[in-house]
């Protein structure tokens, strides 16, 4: 075999140095956006609150007006927007990273669907209210989410059969949640509601503790993993080739990424389509250098904090968030399955 000509190996480096540069950079500017964006959720809404009032507030002092408006209101929303968006975008990439399929996001194939159903049935039958909706939230969502990985099972999973089965199984859960809806009693409606459209209005500070619990343990799983969850994308043959423990690798990012997202159901309902954006949104951001995860995690947190704060104050009304990313989502899903028959069409 030829060996690489010491004029290779340094156009490599250089190449590789320069991709490190640029992946650093990009993190760097979505982390930034990121702060930016709670800073200005936490100075403005119906009124304006001064930058250095803000951090008065946050260091633990009393400022008549502006302690209960940035501390009990804005905070609250802040924190649980960014955790929420957070776990949805990571579950969301590592499920599109392993199925190699953009399609295959949580909310597209029905675990969000499987949470939020399960939600609405404890409030309307169960009569169920706070921490205990959210645990048959959680549990719902990864009870749904082993059996579509069950049905698609045959000899193994591939991505276009999971989402086949994932897509009938939302629509099955759409259909009952819109039954049990219909025969929710009026005090309850509202509540039930919050879990069909995704919302973080009336969040309290203490529901951000299991989210940011949940993010650290499954993402940190999901992290722990990045390199073969990397590998995967090339083919199942070449990854095992490589050394990749499949089944152990898919078992690991199902459980973490079910997690993450049925967690932050529990919390906000179903966020449309932050599970489904993030991914690709980030991959165009790093020009598909290198792992997605924390990409993905900062481009969800941004979108269901810039979204619920449009949501709230820069339209003639006040829209939950998950309404203005379903606004956002909806066309690049038509788009993405033009593309995808296309494509086909053309093999």
């Amino acid at each position: 075999m030829n060996q690489p000509s010491l004029n290779e190996i340094s156009h490599f480096s250089q190449v590789r140095r320069a991709n490190t540069k640029r992946r650093t950079r990009i993190i760097t500017l979505l982390a930034t956006s990121l702060l930016a964006g709670v800073a200005l959720t936490l100075m403005l809404g119906q009124s304006f609150t001064p930058l250095s009032t803000v951090l008065r507030v946050l260091s633990g002092a009393e400022v008549p007006g502006a302690s209960f408006t940035v501390r009990e209101l804005r905070l609250p929303r802040a924190v649980v927007s960014v955790l929420v968006g957070a776990c949805f975008g990571l579950g969301g990439i590592a499920f599109q990273t392993m199925l190699r399929n953009p399609l295959a996001s949580p909310d597209i194939i029905g675990i969000s669907t499987g949470a939020s159903s399960g939600a609405v049935f404890a409030i309307v039958v169960l009569s169920l209210s706070g921490p205990a909706v959210s645990v048959v939230a959680i549990g719902s969502g990864l009870g749904v989410a082993l059996l579509i990985y069950a049905l698609s099972w045959r000899q193994g999973v591939t991505g276009g059969r999971l989402i086949l089965i994932g897509i009938g199984l939302a629509a099955m859960l759409q259909s009952v949640t819109a039954y049990l809806l219909m025969r929710a009693p009026s005090w309850t409606l509202q509540e039930a509601l919050r879990w069909i459209t995704g919302s973080v209005n009336g969040v309290q500070l203490d529901q951000a503790l299991p989210l940011l619990v949940a993010l650290l343990l499954f993402g940190g799983l999901l992290l722990s993993r990045q390199r073969d969850l990397e590998t995967l994308r090339m083919g199942d043959d070449l990854a095992a080739g490589l050394g990749v423990r499949l089944a152990v690798t898919r078992i690991i990012v199902v459980i973490s990424a079910v997690a993450l997202v049925a967690f932050a159901t529990a919390v906000s309902g179903p966020v449309a389509f932050v599970a489904f954006l993030s991914g690709p949104i980030a991959a165009r951001l790093m020009a598909r250098n290198g792992s997605l995860l924390i990409p993905s995690a900062l481009v969800g947190a941004l979108l269901v904090l810039l979204g619920d704060y449009a949501g709230q104050f820069l339209l003639p009304a006040r829209y939950p968030v998950g309404i203005v990313t379903g606004v956002l989502g909806a066309p690049y899903l038509i788009y993405l399955i033009i593309r995808e028959n296309k494509s086909r069409g053309s093999q």
